[in-house]
């Protein structure tokens, strides 16, 4: 493809092809700086939650209901990063050149993508809001095995959701005649929009807010009551501690979430509302970073990522019985 042009010379995505779209006028450096970044993005999100989730999957460990949970996010983060370098083509050049067929299932996939992650959200802040406010009824109600059938079936019911926006959307996209080839967008009806902002956005936000709400005020009355008996000199039982350690945990998942929403809050915002085409491209970017954010959160307050990277990086993974190794107490 070629950048060289002059400044006021028109560019089309299909030259040959009358109906083409009309292709941004960038220069070469812009157009480096630009690809250069999603590179990087790209490469960064993929090598950080691909070491998130052979963490988890390796180590038995680490094979609990919220560390499946985070396994799913990450996997939506993954693939995120993996289909950064496609959707920047499309907001870089202003031009779709992988067809139509493609179009719609890129359009579904990246709709699942925003879909699950907030899913998985959700998924995180009913495990805490169980682990913290109801601890004895925990293991009873938050098992590996309903961890995983909620994880799949939130998997195929957006699936099947967005797919259903998509197809619909696509259907009506077809008849329109203000299209010019070369471009990917799919037409959502405005019943079909509200919906969609209130099940894959407003819904779920408020959802994790309200748990996380009473998440921090029940961890803030237990911290209190640890905190009063150590003064009074009392011993701390191991169910005070394993309390503290799961408000720690609820702590950490909670400033995931606060990131998330940080993130997505400003898009879903300018989406709906009339603003130029610039700011909503670099505030899909920042969407697009917050996959890559996650792992950093995993790092700086899970020391047992720090652990299981190392051994990933060391290639210790390959000994035999690694996956059993005691990843908490190891030092």
């Amino acid at each position: 493809m070629a950048y060289e042009t002059e400044d006021h010379e028109t560019q089309y995505c299909f030259p040959a092809i009358n109906s083409s779209c009309i292709k941004g006028n960038r220069s070469n450096h812009e157009y480096n700086i630009m690809y250069v970044f999603v590179s990087l993005l790209s490469a960064w999100t993929v090598f950080l939650n691909l070491l998130v989730i052979i963490s988890i999957s390796h180590f038995k460990k680490l094979h609990t209901p919220t560390n499946l949970i985070i396994l799913s996010l990450a996997v939506a983060d993954l693939l995120m990063g993996l289909i950064m370098p496609i959707d920047a083509t499309r907001l870089i050049e202003t031009c779709w050149y992988f067809g139509n067929t493609f179009c719609g299932l890129f359009m579904i996939i990246l709709g699942l993508v925003f879909s699950s992650s907030l899913s998985n959200l959700v998924l995180i802040a009913v495990d805490r809001y169980m682990a913290v406010c109801h601890p004895l009824q925990y293991p009873q109600k938050i098992t590996t095995t309903k961890t995983l059938i909620s994880i799949c079936l939130s998997w195929v019911c957006f699936s099947t959701y967005n797919a259903t926006i998509v197809i619909n959307g696509y259907l009506d996209t077809a008849h329109r005649t203000d299209m010019c080839y070369g471009e990917c967008s799919v037409m959502v009806g405005f019943a079909w929009g509200v919906t969609d902002l209130f099940m894959s956005f407003i819904f779920p936000c408020i959802l994790i807010i309200t748990l996380y709400l009473r998440i921090f005020y029940v961890v803030r009355q237990q911290v209190k009551v640890i905190n009063s008996l150590m003064k009074g000199g009392k011993c701390v039982k191991e169910g005070s501690v394993r309390r503290k350690s799961e408000s720690k945990a609820a702590l950490t998942l909670g400033i995931i979430v606060t990131v998330y929403l940080l993130c997505f809050i400003p898009y879903y915002i300018c989406s709906i509302s009339v603003i130029s085409s610039t700011t909503i491209n670099v505030l899909t970017w920042v969407v697009y970073t917050n996959s890559g954010l996650n792992p950093l959160i995993y790092a700086l307050f899970y020391p047992w990522f720090k652990k299981t990277v190392k051994h990933i990086l060391t290639l210790k993974i390959f000994q035999s019985a690694s996956s059993l190794v005691d990843i908490f107490t190891e030092h």
